[in-house]
């Protein structure tokens, strides 16, 4: 309602902007467009500050929003990016400043795209379909490769034209399909399949040339996602140029960033694969050669041993041992004969010399009982016994005689 004043009554600056304030306050929230052209994003903070521009008017106007809000569309905004944003106007009176309180934010355009693309890739990613563990290597030297390519595009040529060129002998299976447009994604399905239902075929490639976002859009299909994950040939994607990443990207087991780039990952390059073939082949020598002459000064370094210089040298050696030892042995062994024959001669000589025989031979007997026993006294004998008595040549029988003595009897 309006306000009664004069020069005489004048309201005061800071009444003016209480006023303005409460006008502001009854306004609801409002969808406003514009360019943002600051972003503070501060670590820790829970409010995010932007500033709105209007180019055609050259007017901009600060808005604030809790991070949650911001962080919903964090990965497709950025400073000049066009936004929708729904606002409620509030008024700061102190400052006498206007801003917006944000509820929600939405990219304009290519923006809204990006972002509901960024959303199906988190889904997709959720799900497992990008994770690096599902990825399959390529084979090192495929015999038929599959391309999915437009008709006469730029990307078909690069990719043949280059994988001839790096191995002449490499096969195509080509599918020519529509790469933009309302039938570009059945048709890229369709090709894919097929390619993959082919034993024949080792590696799928699909390629396309650069393009904008829209262009590129049918390779973030989530068909074509899916149908690429299910596959169990190895799958490439070379869409665009470096900077362009649509979903397959993602999905591929591996991403190329050109056509031209998918034919060298995919293709070995025969003259590097003979290079590199000539120095395993150079380095294998130098390894055996190296082997043989460490072998070789092991040998003549054996060799150079006195033990195989010379193998006579040790027998004689020991041969000359063993001899002296012998002739130690022999001198030692008639040593001990010698002494043994002296102390025997010794031996015998007393033996003779204590032996009865000796005392036989000067003419004495031995009398000997029945029994054996030596006869040493008269008394140890009686009349008529027969004894026997021993001479040095021999024996006889004796019968005793107690009158006149033993005689002999026969």
């Amino acid at each position: 309602m309006a306000v009664n004043t004069s020069p005489e009554s004048p309201l005061p600056v800071g009444e003016v902007s209480r006023l303005i304030g409460g006008w502001i306050d009854r306004l609801g929230a409002v969808w406003v467009e514009g360019q943002i052209t600051q972003l503070s994003r501060r670590p820790g903070a829970g409010v995010v500050f932007l500033t709105l521009r209007d180019p055609s008017y050259d007017i901009s106007v600060s808005v604030t929003c809790y991070r949650q809000v911001f962080d919903a569309v964090a990965d497709v905004v950025s400073e000049g990016a066009r936004v929708v944003v729904l606002a409620k106007p509030e008024w700061y009176a102190p400052r006498g400043q206007l801003s917006l309180r944000a509820a929600e934010i939405r990219p304009v355009g290519v923006g809204e795209l990006l972002a509901r693309l960024e959303q199906l890739k988190k889904t997709l990613a959720a799900e497992g379909l990008f994770a690096a563990e599902r990825k399959r290597p390529l084979p090192f030297l495929p015999q038929l490769v599959g391309l999915v390519c437009g008709r006469a595009s730029a990307a078909e040529r690069d990719v043949l034209e280059n994988a001839r060129h790096r191995w002449p002998a490499v096969r195509f299976e080509v599918r020519n399909v529509a790469v933009q447009g309302v039938h570009a994604v059945p048709q890229v399905v369709q090709a894919v399949k097929e390619l993959d239902e082919l034993d024949d075929v080792d590696v799928i490639i699909v390629a396309r040339g650069g393009g904008s976002v829209e262009d590129l859009l049918p390779f973030s299909d989530e068909q074509l996602i899916r149908s690429v994950a299910a596959c169990r040939t190895p799958v490439v994607s070379a869409i665009g140029h470096e900077p362009d990443t649509p979903l397959l990207d993602y999905v591929a087991d591996l991403r190329a960033s050109t056509p031209t780039d998918a034919a060298k990952k995919v293709v070995p390059d025969v003259g590097e694969e003979f290079e590199r073939v000539r120095l395993l082949r150079d380095r294998a020598r130098r390894c055996v050669e190296a082997f043989v002459e460490r072998e070789e000064r092991g040998l003549a370094h054996a060799l150079a041993r006195p033990a195989i210089e010379d193998p006579h040298r040790m027998i004689d050696e020991r041969a000359d041992h063993v001899t002296s030892l012998v002739d130690r042995g022999r001198r030692c062994l008639g040593h001990h004969l010698d002494r043994a024959e002296s102390e025997l001669t010794h031996t015998h000589a007393r033996v003779v010399a204590l032996s009865p025989a000796a005392t036989l031979k000067r003419g004495y007997a031995v009398l000997q009982k029945a029994d054996g026993h030596v006869v040493r006294t008269p008394d140890e004998v009686t009349a008529e016994e027969r004894l026997r008595a021993r001479v040095a040549e021999g024996e006889f029988a004796v019968r005793v005689d107690v009158e006149s003595g033993p005689r002999v009897g026969g």
